[in-house]
């Protein structure tokens, strides 16, 4: 069994973000992370791995330094790393990254393709069920379990305060929640062999099947109108008061707001 997990280095949101003149993030400025749900559904890889003796590689489009996301999965467990990166890919949104990520995926050999069920620098869920659709092949998104039966996938598929129980056969596609597992950490051993381990380097010319009208930032057909960092709250009101006041100030304010 050949697994491909799709992961993406996302802004650590706790340092704050950083954008650049055109709207887009500036990730090069900001300290990085694996995406949440990514790192679930590189655990569920493993697992498989664990399992089945699955061969799980990673892939990831970003700039060069997201090379180091790669090798973090590789010191998981992760066999294998694959970087698409070039100047003409950046400022893509969800459209054209999913073109980049199928391009790519249409030069690999899988049974299954994991991703997650979105990034935390976007929230939009739309790269997974996207790319699906460029390969053609059929996706369970949201999947909170998983496990395989024969050359098909069964996934506990959530859905508001319950879930779908769905069969796929393989290849497919599936997006993992961060709720589908807990991801183990990095060995000693692991993290050696991820220094030592070759990442697989493609830029625009290893893509395949994909038209340059469909990347990068012209290729993009949302455009962000207004981007801004968090919004920034007031100082507020203070006031001093003996307990017995405050307690008055408090209620009178609860009952103004309507919140009592």
């Amino acid at each position: 069994m050949k697994v491909v997990v799709c992961i993406k280095q996302v802004p650590d949101t706790k340092g704050g973000v950083k954008f650049n003149p055109d709207g887009t993030l500036d990730r090069a400025a900001m300290m990085t992370i694996m995406n949440p749900d990514d790192k679930a559904g590189l655990e569920a890889a493993l697992r498989l791995k664990d399992q089945y003796g699955a061969e799980v590689t990673v892939l990831t489009m970003g700039l060069p330094k997201a090379e180091d996301v790669l090798r973090e999965a590789i010191a998981m467990g992760a066999d294998k790393g694959v970087l698409v990166t070039d100047r003409v890919l950046g400022g893509a949104d969800t459209w054209a990254t999913s073109q980049t990520l199928a391009g790519a995926l249409r030069n690999m050999d899988y049974d299954l393709i994991i991703t997650g069920r979105q990034a935390i620098d976007g929230d939009t869920a739309q790269v997974g069920p996207q790319i699906s659709e460029h390969l053609n092949i059929p996706v369970i998104s949201y999947a909170q379990s998983l496990k395989i039966e024969g050359d098909s996938v069964i996934v506990e598929r959530q859905y508001d305060d319950r879930y779908h129980v769905l069969k796929a056969k393989m290849p497919c596609l599936i997006t993992a929640l961060a709720e589908l597992n807990e991801p183990r950490y990095m060995t000693p051993g692991g993290i050696f062999d991820a220094c030592k381990a070759e990442i697989t380097v493609w830029g625009r010319a290893d893509l395949k099947d994909v038209e340059d009208s469909n990347l990068g930032l012209k290729g993009s057909p949302t455009q962000i109108a207004k981007a801004s960092d968090k919004v920034r709250k007031g100082a507020g009101e203070k006031v001093t008061l003996d307990p017995s006041e405050s307690v008055d100030y408090i209620v009178g304010k609860l009952k103004e707001k309507h919140v009592i």
